[in-house]
């Protein structure tokens, strides 16, 4: 049957950062559940969650990608965030490793999706007595590639559905495309990526 013309569009929003601890699926789950999970399971391959949103009047399905992180799988990761209309960058603000890994997923994402909107986000803000990342310095590096900034905090609620409409408002119509049901069966956490390439980067 063919969508109707007033179908919600969706866009493609993936999260990357380092393997463990940063937060990215504990800001996916605060967002689309409002919940947070103090021992969240890893990812391995990528998960994506649906979640509607409302932007200036019109309804948006944001599909939200959590990527894998670890070294092992980086190969890959490319397959998950092509076509993505933004990438959340995480790191944790209590790690200056993590930001340091940011920065280097940074530059391949630049390679490989240079279009794509890009937002920095530094997680676990509530833990500023056991902070390694200044705000500033977050907000300059951010300011340096051309990205939208917040510092957030999963556990606390802070500046996540922020971060999400920001990006949302920054997305230009021709990002936003009509619902792909292929989108919702690729990929699941805790399973081994396969070796072809998911459908949707035919």
């Amino acid at each position: 049957m063919e969508q109707s013309n007033d179908a919600p569009k969706e866009v493609k929003v993936c999260l990357l950062g380092q393997d463990q601890g940063v937060g990215k699926t504990n800001i996916i789950l605060r967002f689309v559940s409002g919940t947070f999970e103090n021992a969240s399971k890893t990812t391995i391959g990528c998960a994506v969650t649906p979640k509607s949103i409302d932007i200036d009047g019109e309804t948006i399905i944001f599909q939200i990608w959590d990527t894998v992180g670890q070294e092992k799988f980086k190969s890959i990761v490319p397959q998950f965030y092509r076509g993505a209309a933004a990438v959340i960058v995480v790191y944790d603000i209590t790690s200056s490793d993590s930001f340091k890994c940011m920065k280097r997923w940074v530059e391949e994402l630049t390679r490989f999706e240079p279009d794509a909107i890009l937002a920095v986000a530094g997680n676990k803000c509530d833990l500023d007595d056991e902070r390694e990342v200044s705000r500033e310095e977050g907000r300059q590096y951010a300011e340096q590639i051309n990205a939208i900034f917040k510092e957030t905090s999963a556990k606390r609620n802070v500046n996540i559905e922020e971060l999400i409409m920001e990006i949302g408002q920054a997305l230009p119509e021709e990002c936003r495309i009509r619902p792909n049901a292929d989108l919702l069966n690729i990929g699941s956490r805790q399973t081994e990526p396969k070796k072809q390439r998911p459908r949707c980067c035919k």
